[in-house]
C-alpha cells in the first residue's frame, strides 16, 4: 500500500546488508593477525630492525589501534540505539587503517621517512573520519543515557590524531634532537593515557557491569561526565608540559588525569563490591584495570613511562585487550545460546592458567631482576598471548568458515609478512665493519661498550644513506651527525633511525653524552676512496697542562668546607638513606668554582658509617639527565643488578650486609668510570674494628683528583686519560683546610681516616710535626698503640682505605699532606690547627 499521492520508486532492489557477524569475524580477525606477527616479531627481534620499536607499534598500533576503533564504533552503535553505517564505510576505513600502519612500520624499519610520513597520515585520516562519523551518528542521541560513553570516545580519537601527528613529525626527521625526545615523551603519554586510557576508561562504564552480569549502578552517567570533565584538561596539560619542559606543569598534568582516573573508576569498584569476578573476562578486565592504576601512580611521580612499558603493554594493555575479546567474540559471532555456549568454552580454555601466568610474569619485567627471570617471564607471556590467538582463530573458524580463497588470500598474507620479516633480518650482518655503499643502503648502527660500530662507513658519492642505531648497551646513548642529524636519547635496547641524504665529503658522528665522546663513542662516514680526514682539527693534549691554581687566594664569599668530624656509628643495625645524583656548582678550589657530578650534593658523597653486621639500605634517586650507578667496596654482592646504571629520574635501591671492617670507597659504577668518579661521585664508608677505642677527635679525609673544564668535554678527558689532574683535594677542595683548619686540644688524640678515592694517583698520608702509633689499612692493623715502632705516612692506593692516630703533643699549625709532593703542593693539604 502506497500514500496518495506518492508514487513508488522503480527500480532494483537494494543489495542484503553484510552479517554483522561476518563484519566482526573479520574485523577481529585483522586484530588477531596483527598479534600474532607481534609474537612472531618478539621471537626473532634479534633478526629485526628497529627491534624494540618495531614490537610496541606492531602491538599498540596494528592490534590494539584496530580493536579500539572497531569496538568503538560497535558499542557507539548499540548503545546508542543508532542503525549501523552502510557496508562501504567501515570495509574502507579498515583498508585505509591498515594500510597507513603498515606504511609507518615499513618506513620507520626500512628508512623511508616519507613513507612513515604517509603512512601516520593515513592512520591520523581514518581515526579523523571516524571520530567525525561517530560524532555525526550519535548527534541525534547524544542527550541519551549513554552519551558519555560517547564523549569518552571522542576524546580518544583526538588523542591519537595529536599522538600520530607527534610520530609522523618525528619519523620524518626533520625535527630539532631537542624537540624529539620532548616531542617522543608528549607522544607516549598522550597515545597511551589518551587514546587507550580514555577508550578504556569509558568502555568499562557499560562493559564491566555487563561482563559481571550485574545492573549498573546508581550516577554513572554523572560520574562518567565529570570525570571526563578533568581527564582531558589534565592530559592537555601534561603533554602541554612535556613539549614546553616544564616538569612541573606535567606534574600537576598527570595528577589531575590520575585524579580524574580514580573517580571515574569509582563505578568499576561500587560494582566489583556488589559481584565479585568469576569469569575469564571479569579476571583479566579487573587486573588490567588494577595495573593501570598502577601505572598512573607510577607515571604522575617520574613523569616517564621509560622502564614501565611492560606494565603498560602486558599488565594494562595487553590484559585489557584480552578480557575484552574472550567475552566480546563469542557475543557477536551469534549462532544462538548454542553457538555462545560452547564459543565461550573454547575461547576461555585453561584461562585461571594464562591469567596467572601474566600477572605473575608482569613484576619480573618491570623490577630488577636477574636476565634469566626476565627472559623467562617474557616467554610466558608470549606463550600465553600464542595460546589466546590460537583460541580465538578456532573460536572465529567455527562459526565462520572461511571460503577456500579467502583462506589461501589470508594464509598468504601471513606468511608473506613473516618471510618478509625473517629475509629483512636475516641477511643483515650487523657486525663492526666498513660497509661500503652506492645507491640507496641501510646500514645497522650498533651502540655499546663506549664504541660505535661500524666505526667507518664508506659510500659512493650522492648516496642516500639511512642509519638504523639500536642502543645494545645497558646505560643511554644517543648519535649525532655534524651534517645536523641526530637521535634522541635513546635508552638500552631503544632505536632510531637517521638517514642522510647525499653523502658528501667526510662526516663525523659521536655520543652527546658527557664523556662519551672522548672516551671513544665516535664514527665517520666517508666518501668511498676517500683518504680525508675528519674537517675537526685534532684535539693538542700536549697544549692543556696542570692549571696553574693559586692555592693561597681566599675561598669565595660563604664558602664553607665539607665538615670532616666524624661522628659516632648509630646504635642501629639498619641504616637507611636516599642519595640523590645531581650536578651542583661547587667551590673545587679558593675563589674557583665547576659543575661536579655529585652524590648528594656534596664532593666526596656524605659518609657512612656502622659496624660489623649492621645493613645499609641506599636508595639512588637520578636527578640528573644521564646515567648514573653506584658500586659500595664495603658490599659482597652479584653487581648485575644493585650496580646496574639508570636512567634520569630513576630509582634504585641497594642493600647490603657490613661484613668486614675497613675504610671503604663506594663511587658510580657507570662506564666510563673514569669520568663519573673524577667529576665527583665519591664517598666513603667507615665499618669500625671490633672494639674500636672511643678518641678525642677523629676526622674522615677521602682524597680526590681535580680536573678543571666542563664534565665529560673532550679536553677534560684527555687530562684524565693522560693522568695531569689540575690539583689534588681532600674533601673536594684543594687546599680548602688551609682556609678553615680542622682543630684539636693539645694531649688529644686524634684518629684521621683516609680513602684514596682516585681515580688514578696513589697518596701517601702525613701530619708534619707528628708521628703515628697506631696504622690501619685495609682491614688490618700494622702498628698498635704500644708497640715500640713509629710510623710516619699511611700509603694507599686508589680504592684503599684506612686510619691513623696520633696524639698531638702541643699547640701549633700541623700541617698534614699527601706525601707524593706533586700532590702535595698542587692542593693535597691541609692544617690542624692545636690549641691549649
Amino acid at each position: 500500500m502506497t500514500s496518495i499521492g506518492v508514487r513508488p520508486k522503480v527500480g532494483p532492489p537494494p543489495a542484503p546488508r553484510r552479517s554483522r557477524s561476518v563484519w566482526h569475524a573479520v574485523a577481529n580477525g585483522v586484530v588477531l593477525l596483527w598479534l600474532a606477527l607481534t609474537v612472531v616479531a618478539a621471537f626473532i627481534q634479534p633478526e629485526l630492525p628497529v627491534p624494540r620499536w618495531l614490537l610496541i607499534h606492531l602491538f599498540l598500533l596494528g592490534a590494539v589501534t584496530n580493536a579500539i576503533v572497531t569496538w568503538t564504533e560497535h558499542f557507539a552503535s548499540a548503545l546508542l540505539r543508532v542503525p549501523a553505517p552502510p557496508d562501504w564505510w567501515p570495509v574502507t576505513r579498515l583498508a585505509v587503517l591498515n594500510a597507513g600502519i603498515v606504511a609507518v612500520l615499513c618506513g620507520v624499519s626500512e628508512g623511508f621517512p616519507w613513507l612513515a610520513v604517509g603512512g601516520a597520515a593515513a592512520v591520523v585520516g581514518a581515526v579523523a573520519a571516524h571520530v567525525a562519523v561517530l560524532a555525526l551518528r550519535g548527534r541525534g542521541a547524544l542527550g541519551g543515557r549513554f552519551a558519555h560513553v560517547v564523549s569518552w570516545y571522542l576524546w580518544a580519537g583526538a588523542a591519537l590524531i595529536i599522538g600520530g601527528t607527534l610520530g609522523g613529525l618525528m619519523a620524518s626527521e626533520r625535527v630539532p634532537s631537542d624537540w624529539h625526545e620532548r616531542m617522543h615523551a608528549a607522544h607516549a603519554q598522550v597515545n597511551i593515557l589518551g587514546w587507550i586510557g580514555l577508550a578504556v576508561l569509558g568502555t568499562l562504564f557499560t562493559l564491566w557491569p555487563t561482563v559481571l552480569r550485574t545492573r549498573m549502578v546508581d550516577g554513572v552517567g554523572q560520574i562518567a561526565r565529570w570525570s571526563l570533565r578533568f581527564a582531558v584538561p589534565g592530559l592537555a596539560v601534561a603533554v602541554g608540559g612535556l613539549l614546553a619542559g616544564l616538569r612541573w606543569v606535567v606534574v600537576a598534568g598527570l595528577l589531575v588525569y590520575a585524579g580524574a582516573a580514580a573517580l571515574a573508576l569509582v563505578p568499576f569498584v561500587r560494582t566489583l563490591r556488589r559481584r565479585r569476578p568469576h569469569t575469564p573476562a571479569s579476571w583479566m578486565l579487573a587486573a588490567g584495570t588494577a595495573w593501570f592504576a598502577v601505572t598512573l601512580l607510577v607515571d604522575a611521580s617520574r613523569q616517564s613511562l621509560t622502564g614501565l612499558l611492560p606494565l603498560v603493554l602486558v599488565g594494562f594493555v595487553g590484559q585489557t585487550l584480552l578480557g575484552a575479546l574472550t567475552f566480546l567474540l563469542p557475543v557477536v559471532l551469534g549462532g544462538g545460546p548454542a553457538a555462545l555456549k560452547a564459543n565461550s568454552a573454547l575461547i576461555e580454555r585453561v584461562w585461571p592458567v594464562r591469567v596467572a601466568a601474566i600477572n605473575l610474569a608482569v613484576p619480573l619485567l618491570v623490577l630488577p631482576v636477574p636476565e634469566w627471570a626476565s627472559r623467562a617471564a617474557w616467554i610466558v607471556v608470549l606463550a600465553a598471548l600464542a595460546a589466546f590467538i590460537l583460541l580465538a582463530v578456532a573460536t572465529i573458524l567455527r562459526s565462520h568458515r572461511p571460503s577456500p580463497v579467502i583462506a589461501g588470500l589470508a594464509a598468504g598474507v601471513l606468511l608473506t609478512a613473516l618471510a618478509v620479516g625473517v629475509t629483512a633480518g636475516g641477511g643483515r650482518d650487523s657486525s663492526p665493519q666498513t660497509v661500503a655503499a652506492s645507491g640507496t643502503r641501510v646500514v645497522d648502527v650498533s651502540l655499546a661498550n663506549m664504541r660505535i660500530r661500524p666505526g667507518t662507513i664508506e659510500a659512493a658519492p650522492g648516496t642516500r644513506l639511512v642509519l638504523r642505531v639500536t642502543n645494545k648497551d645497558a646505560m643511554q646513548h644517543d648519535l649525532r651527525l655534524a651534517s645536523g642529524q641526530a637521535t634522541p636519547l635513546l635508552d638500552p635496547g631503544e632505536s632510531a633511525t637517521l638517514t642522510v641524504p647525499s653523502v658528501k665529503g667526510t662526516i663525523d658522528g659521536w655520543c652527546t653524552v658527557p664523556g662519551h665522546r672522548a672516551a671513544g663513542m665516535t664514527m665517520q662516514i666517508k666518501t668511498a676512496g676517500s683518504s680525508a680526514e675528519s674537517p675537526m682539527a685534532p684535539m693538542d693534549h700536549q697544549a692543556m697542562g696542570t692549571g696553574q691554581l693559586d692555592m693561597a687566594a681566599h675561598p669565595s664569599p660563604g664558602w664553607k668546607p665539607y665538615d670532616a668530624a666524624l661522628k659516632p656509628a648509630p646504635g642501629a643495625k639498619e641504616h637507611r638513606l636516599e642519595l640523590h645524583a645531581t650536578d651542583r656548582e661547587l667551590e673545587v678550589a679558593p675563589g674557583v668554582r665547576q659543575t661536579m657530578w655529585t652524590f648528594g650534593g656534596s664532593v666526596p658523597a656524605p659518609v657512612l658509617r656502622g659496624k660489623i653486621g649492621d645493613v645499609f639500605v641506599i636508595t639512588l634517586v637520578n636527578d640528573t639527565a644521564m646515567g648514573h650507578g653506584i658500586d659500595f667496596h664495603a658490599s659482597t654482592l652479584a653487581p648485575d643488578v644493585p650496580m646496574r646504571t639508570i636512567g634520569p629520574g630513576e630509582r634504585l635501591t641497594y642493600r647490603f650486609k657490613a661484613e668486614h671492617a675497613g675504610a671503604w670507597l663506594y663511587h658510580c659504577s657507570t662506564m666510563p668510570m673514569l669520568q663519573h668518579i673524577a667529576n665527583g661521585m665519591y664517598g666513603a664508608v667507615v665499618i669500625d674494628p671490633p672494639d674500636l677505642p672511643s678518641v678525642d677527635r677523629e676526622y674522615v679525609l677521602v682524597q680526590g683528583e681535580l680536573y678543571l673544564g666542563q664534565p665529560g668535554a673532550a679536553e677534560q678527558v684527555a687530562k684524565m686519560r693522560d693522568g695531569r689532574p689540575d690539583a689534588w683535594m681532600f674533601n673536594g677542595t684543594a687546599a680548602g683546610y688551609d682556609h678553615a683548619p680542622l682543630t684539636a686540644r693539645s694531649g688529644d688524640r686524634v684518629r684521621v681516616w683516609v680513602v684514596d678515592a682516585g681515580p688514578s694517583s696513589s697518596t701517601a698520608f702525613h701530619i708534619v710535626g707528628a708521628q703515628f702509633d697506631t696504622v690501619y689499612k685495609e682491614g688490618a692493623y700494622l702498628l698498635r698503640k704500644g708497640d715500640p715502632g713509629g710510623a710516619q705516612i699511611l700509603d694507599l692506593a686508589p680504592g684503599q682505605g684506612g686510619f691513623v692516630e696520633t696524639v698531638v703533643p702541643g699547640p701549633g699549625h700541623y700541617p698534614f699532606v699527601d706525601h707524593d709532593m706533586r700532590h702535595g703542593e698542587s692542593g693535597a693539604h691541609g692544617i690542624l690547627k692545636v690549641t691549649e
